[in-house]
């Protein structure tokens, strides 16, 4: 069978908010320290202590927000003990992941910095769960106040006289779960009291994200939305895709038996279904799509790597987790009329990571060049598409389609389409049929992602393995582009018509 992806160039859905392809940093394993943070003394090429290898391809990545420091690890972390000389502050256990020493070197100034050394915007979660009103209230007043206040005095000293611009703040994280055990309707009147104390100074205009609920849990997002949407800008959506059967037994990131393809397949494939219920929820109480879905936590969480920290949460990255970043930008594509930002969990190091680290060394992993090749859909006009495809059929799992796919014009009015080939086993053929467009010349180029297996990664020894290579199996009859996909690829093509 032939797929059929049908292109109407002259029918916009909306815009891509570049957030979609966001991502997060927590005080986790080996994010942190030793894939952001080196330090000033370190051998590793840094400057001011941040790793010059990960600035640079984080760049080329057009990252364009940046969430910290959790994750679980928000609701217990005090911003005050980590400001002023690094050799003075406190340390601490950090109880959610390792049991290990953090020692507060990384803290408000650094990861501002970061984000300054990035040209990203900074996504800063505020403590709910163990915090107090007036800690999360002078945190903000620290990083944004100009003018005689404590805080401000106290910044200054510090070594930072000019406020930060800082637009995302996030009134707590996984309330319901590790931030407290909270009910929905108890966290919902602690937001309410919270966020009155996240004040905008000066012209700094805080957007105020409300924590939203884990996966399916449609009672908290009834409740919070009920209770507390006036008061927010948008609210958060946790899902994470794992394949084994229980939390305690996820499954491993390499060496699966191969019919888990499919079923890790449809596991990313119902972010389709918590979009669509959660954005009907919210269109109760927000018919203007004023309030954002955040999808702040996403992605792959396998078992550990043998040998490594449990709590680092250190896992391989293949093509397998190439897919399941590309079908699932696809979905936040095209919902967003309603998603506004999401977050990749995480960036170094830690679960479905685009970059990992061992000592001087650093590698791209497979979702690293997805995200790389779909940068051209930031900020983008969403075309409207319609697509027939293959079901694939499963021993274990129901059927999955063969084909995914998510079209954008930019301001230029490049037309791009990212295809993703689910089927592990038989390359796609699909035609595409572009309407709404006077077309006089084509031309096409294109890169695709493959792998010679379903855990095809890349090591230290072999960063390379799997990377991206141009793309040539087209052909325009001047009314259709046939296209071929390699088994189990991700495919971005460029269209400029004359």
């Amino acid at each position: 069978m032939t797929n059929r992806l049908t292109i109407n160039a002259d029918r916009v859905k909306g815009t891509i908010n570049r957030n979609i392809y966001g991502h997060f940093s927590e005080h986790l394993g080996r994010c942190i320290y030793e894939g952001l943070w080196v330090g000033e003394d370190s051998s590793i090429p840094n400057t001011k202590g941040i790793r010059n290898d990960v600035v640079a391809a984080l760049k080329q990545m057009k990252i364009p927000v940046l969430r910290w420091p959790g994750g679980c690890f928000a609701d217990e972390y005090h911003w005050k003990d980590g400001i002023g000389p690094r050799e003075q502050r406190k340390r601490m256990i950090n109880t959610h992941w390792g049991g290990v020493v953090e020692n507060n070197h990384f803290g408000t100034h650094e990861f501002l910095m970061l984000c300054e050394m990035l040209e990203c915007e900074p996504y800063i979660n505020g403590n709910v769960g163990s915090g107090t009103v007036q800690e999360m209230s002078e945190w903000v007043e620290y990083m944004t106040f100009e003018g005689v206040s404590p805080m401000a005095e106290l910044r200054e000293l510090n070594g930072r006289a000019e406020p930060w611009k800082v637009k995302y703040f996030g009134v707590g994280n996984e309330n319901w779960g590790c931030g407290g055990n909270m009910r929905p309707e108890y966290y919902a009147d602690l937001y309410r009291q919270f966020q009155t104390y996240v004040r905008n100074y000066g012209d700094n205009r805080i957007h105020k994200i409300a924590c939203g609920p884990n996966s399916d849990d449609y009672h908290w997002m009834e409740t919070l939305m009920k209770q507390a949407h006036r008061f927010m800008d948008s609210t958060t959506l946790h899902y994470y895709t794992i394949t084994g059967d229980s939390w305690q037994e996820k499954g491993a990131a390499t060496g699966f038996p191969e019919q888990l393809w499919a079923r890790t397949m449809k596991k990313a494939l119902y972010m389709e279904e918590l979009l669509v219920k959660h954005s009907a929820i919210m269109d109760q109480y927000d018919p203007e799509k004023r309030i954002g879905l955040l999808v702040d936590e996403w992605g792959t969480w396998f078992d550990v790597e043998p040998g490594t920290n449990p709590g680092f949460l250190y896992q391989q990255n293949t093509i397998r987790d190439a897919l399941v970043a590309g079908i699932t930008l696809h979905l936040f594509n095209q919902h967003c009329d309603r998603v506004q930002m999401a977050n990749l969990a995480q960036l170094v190091n830690v679960l479905q990571a685009v970059i990992l680290t061992e000592g001087e060394k650093m590698l791209l992993t497979p979702t690293y060049h997805v995200f790389n090749m779909y940068k051209v859909h930031q900020d983008a006009q969403l075309l409207d598409i319609h697509l027939t495809t293959k079901e694939l059929k499963s021993d274990i799992d129901d059927a999955i389609p063969q084909i995914s796919s998510s079209a954008s014009i930019d301001a230029s009015g490049k037309i791009h389409i990212s295809l993703c080939n689910l089927d592990h086993l038989a390359s796609a053929k699909v035609d595409l049929d572009l309407r709404g467009l006077t077309i006089g010349n084509v031309r096409v180029s294109g890169t695709t992602l493959t792998a010679d297996s379903v855990d095809g990664h890349n090591t230290f020894e072999n960063p390379d393995r799997v990377a991206p290579a141009p793309f040539t199996s087209f052909a325009w009859d001047g009314q259709l582009l046939k296209v071929d996909l390699s088994p189990m690829s991700v495919t971005v093509l460029e269209l400029i018509t004359d």
